[in-house]
This record gives C-alpha cells, structure tokens and sequence, in this order.
C-alpha cells in the first residue's frame, strides 16, 4: 500500500518550528558525508508546445540519508511564465521509496515541502549567522519570498519586514506577511529594502543582481536562495565582494551559478560548518553571504518527517499500485 498525500494533507501536517530541528539535522548528515545525493540533472521542457521556445526547466533530485526507513526522488518543474495562468512558478511531487525495500512507500505533493524546506535554510542562517533581532529586507514577493520570511521568524525575533519586488506584489506580500502577524511594508526600490537591514534574503528568479551591494549596512547577513544556473544571478560584484566569508549549502553546485563568477568551490564555507559550531560570523561588522541552491538531502528528510506525522494521524489515502 502507497499513501498519498495531497497538498492539503501536507499543509496540515508541516510545522515550521517542528521542520526546522529536522533540516539542520539534514544538514549536519550532509556536511558529515552521511548521505547520498547523486548529481541532479535540469533540462527545459516544453518546447514545441507554444512555439520553439522551452517554456520550463524540469529537474530530478534524489537522495538519501544514511539510516533513515525511506529514499526520496523529487520531480520537480520551474516554469517563469506561471504567475500569468494563476500557478505557482515551482511546482513539484516527490516519492518515497524504502529503503530496505525498494517497494513504493508514499507519494507527496512536494510543492509546499520544497518550499518550506528552503525558507528553513534562510531561518537557520539568520539563527547562526545574523546579529541580534532581524530587520529583513526580503527582495522578491512570490510565494518562496513568504516562506522564507516565516522560516527567519520562526528562527528567530523578527522586528520589521520590507519588501521589494519590480512588481506591485510586494504589496500583497506585504499585507499577507501583516496578516501573518509581521511589521512588514513594501518598499518602492531595492535600495531602500535592504539599507540598515541586519538579514537581506534574495528570492527571485532573476539573471541580473536584485540590489546594490554598496547599499548594504555592515554586518548584513545577505541569504541568497533564488539563482541555480549559470545565468541566474541575484548578487552583485559589491556584495560577493564585500562577504567576509561566503557560505554555501552545496559549494561545488553554489560556484556554478551566476552570483559567483569563477568561484573555486574551497573557498565556499559549507553551510553545516556554521551549524556544527566549526565557522560562523566572527564580529557585529561582517557582512556575510548565504549562497543556497537547494539540496535534494533536505527534501528527503523533510517528506519522511511528513510521512511520519502521516502515518501517526492516518493522514491523507493509501492505494495499491
């Protein structure tokens, strides 16, 4: 018997606070080499169907962390053109496999999870690397935006939110983060998002830097979770530059991409390293980057965590394949 779980049974069994312990503990594995994650292939999808153009990148992440009951294969289609017909930009499924097994465990609607899984790499950045309570400045107001906001408040105080988006979204991530119980506003330019700002987190889609580096105050914790080819990119010369240290959660995939030109993945702080008590910030003035990717290991522990409170709530409707 599979059980599947739909996008509303995974709303109601994920719990920031409860989800955020499980993803730094997925970290740690990952950072001791306790995992396997095979390299994730991307490739665009849909060309032919509205013209010659790819109107979509379609990626595979597997992984699997050593000793736990399940391995996770996540499907997952990043389509821009989204927001126009009303659907999320990601979207995404993953399945759960025993391990000892092999046979068919769950089935999970992996949007949310991938969403909540990544808004805890900002939480657990700003819990280990920010300085004192966060004034956010959030550049980008889609749904990744939202989730990364609650993960930094969840993580830790939050004192005020600003949000900067070319789009008037950021009005209405605005007023949803409010509803939420933040002190948020939009904000009409970037700039003005992340001056004095003590955490600035990055989640957008964009090929070209979101923010002037020189407009960051000192000891800006700067997350950057949007950018994962090449031509993306969401920092500039300024920021990359002015980071003490810059952290990443996978540094050999974070030096491809377009925030870091060139990078020599040694020279990338691995973000676990922060959470084993080996690196971290090491004065109130450093500014210091956060180069996420994302990493197949976190959705792996964040489904079985799901499938768990499932199994213990006889959650969600078990087929027979």
């Amino acid at each position: 018997m599979v059980r599947v779980l739909s996008d509303g049974d995974v709303a109601s069994l994920l719990d920031l606070d409860a989800l955020l312990p499980v993803v730094e503990e997925a970290f740690r594995r990952q950072g001791r080499g306790e995992v396997e994650r095979p390299e994730r292939p991307h490739f665009p999808v849909g060309a032919g169907l509205e013209g010659d153009e790819p109107l979509g990148t379609g990626l595979v992440m597997p992984a699997y962390v050593h000793g736990a009951a399940y391995y996770a294969t996540k499907l997952v289609g990043v389509h821009e053109g989204n927001p126009a017909r009303g659907l999320p930009t990601v979207n995404a499924q993953i399945a759960l496999t025993e391990a000892a097994t092999g046979r068919p465990a769950a089935y999970l609607a992996g949007t949310r999870i991938t969403n909540a899984r990544t808004g805890c790499i900002g939480g657990l950045a700003a819990k280990y690397l920010a300085s004192g309570p966060a004034s956010l400045g959030l550049i980008g107001a889609g749904t990744q935006a939202r989730w990364q906001a609650r993960a930094v408040a969840a993580a830790i105080e939050v004192e005020t939110v600003r949000v900067y988006s070319p789009s008037d979204s950021r009005e209405a991530c605005a007023a949803d983060l409010r509803a939420e119980g933040l002190d948020a506003e939009a904000v009409d330019s970037p700039r003005e998002a992340v001056a004095d700002a003590s955490v600035v987190v990055t989640a957008t889609t964009s090929t070209e830097p979101t923010f002037p580096g020189d407009a960051l105050a000192p000891g800006t914790l700067v997350v950057a979770v949007g950018a994962y080819t090449p031509e993306m990119r969401e920092l500039d010369a300024a920021t990359v530059e002015r980071a003490a240290r810059i952290f990443a959660d996978v540094p050999g995939e974070a030096a491809t991409v377009g925030d870091l030109p060139n990078a020599d993945p040694a020279s990338l702080v691995p973000l676990s390293a922060a959470f084993e008590g080996e690196e971290g910030r090491r004065d109130d003035e450093e500014v210091l980057v956060v180069e996420s990717v994302g990493s197949a290991v976190l959705d792996a522990a964040a489904a079985e965590h799901v499938l768990e409170r499932a199994i213990e709530r006889d959650a969600g409707t078990t087929v027979e394949l």
